[in-house]
């Protein structure tokens, strides 16, 4: 591993135990900071009213009575076209739950991930955001608080990584650290081979990441599972090594998607990392998957490819002037 990325593991990686809940609240209030959770959910009925509702009983409710002042000001659910309930579900926990096809509907809609993040700009006002997936099923607030610990503490941090350990086996409850399968089949050899000085990213691509809206608010942000990589890229690219963290979470369990769809988020990764290499402004020449199963024979799936552009471009409206509370 290069001396550069050595030196970054040791001053750039904490632990979430290193940032208690009472010294992230000083920090806070000191700094006047307003910070925004926003979770991404799209038919995650059976989850989400335990990621909103811990949130809010511990960072909103708990914070606010032991520690006078609220962690987290707005606690935002983005719904990717949910049919199994997730709006109402996750609005009865305690979100401000918006539609991401009603977000500045005048900019048109797009499905995926980061296109749920990219409309979150418009309705949330944290000076800090935090992105939490709606699929967890082992996990805690302290993912809130760490996330938080090296942008309240470090104002030159931009971005901040989660990792932790990934429960496999559920019933055996065997844990590693590994990403999962396309954390470590496409994105950490592309990192390594193209991007070495990243390669102490442990999970690139984990769900669970903070940053400062100013920063989000300038990217291109690719609207399917791209964001995470792209987010990663293009903060080094702009502001160097130094200004990304990382934080271990502990134990994370989630649920497991299959091969093929897996595929079409790892054709996503290609072309976003493709378009980011130096020297290479080729696009994609096609935008679909080819997948053949014995069953079903031949099937194209669709790989979102758009990207959306800075939020701070967008004429008509003010990235980040808040949502109905």
């Amino acid at each position: 591993m290069r001396a550069e990325t050595l030196a970054w593991l040791g001053a750039r990686s904490s632990s979430h135990e290193d940032w208690p809940l009472a010294d992230l609240v000083a920090r806070k209030v000191a700094g006047g900071t307003r910070v925004s959770v926003v979770v991404p959910a799209k038919d995650e009925a059976a989850t989400v009213a335990d990621v909103v509702g811990g949130i809010r009983a511990e960072l909103v409710e708990r914070a606010a009575r032991d520690h006078g002042h609220p962690l987290v000001d707005e606690l935002i659910v983005v719904d990717s076209d949910s049919r199994d309930g997730t709006a109402e579900i996750a609005r009865a926990a305690g979100a401000v739950v918006h539609a991401s096809a009603a977000i500045r509907p005048d900019l048109g809609t797009h499905p995926g991930k980061g296109e749920a993040l990219w409309k979150s700009l418009f309705v949330t006002s944290g000076d800090l955001l935090v992105f939490v997936d709606a699929d967890l099923r082992l996990w805690g607030t302290h993912f809130v608080t760490g996330l938080l610990g090296p942008l309240l503490a470090h104002p030159q941090t931009q971005l901040v990584k989660g990792y932790y350990d990934r429960v496999l086996d559920r019933e055996g409850e065997a844990a590693s650290t590994q990403g999962g399968r396309v954390t470590e089949l496409v994105a950490r050899p592309l990192l390594d081979l193209w991007w070495p000085e990243l390669a102490g990213v442990i999970q690139p691509l984990a769900g669970e990441w903070a940053a400062r809206r100013e920063l989000m608010s300038s990217l291109a942000v690719p609207t399917g599972y791209g964001v995470e990589i792209a987010t990663l890229l293009d903060t080094y690219a702009r502001y160097g090594l130094d200004a990304i963290a990382q934080v271990d979470l502990g134990v994370r369990a989630h649920e497991h998607q299959q091969d093929h769809d897996l595929a079409v988020m790892a054709a996503e990764l290609l072309a976003v990392a493709r378009s980011r290499c130096d020297g290479d402004a080729g696009a994609p020449r096609a935008a679909v998957l080819q997948q053949h199963t014995r069953a079903e024979g031949w099937r194209e799936r669709p790989v979102p490819l758009a990207a959306r552009p800075p939020a701070a471009d967008v004429p008509g409206a003010t990235p980040g002037g808040g949502g109905p509370r």
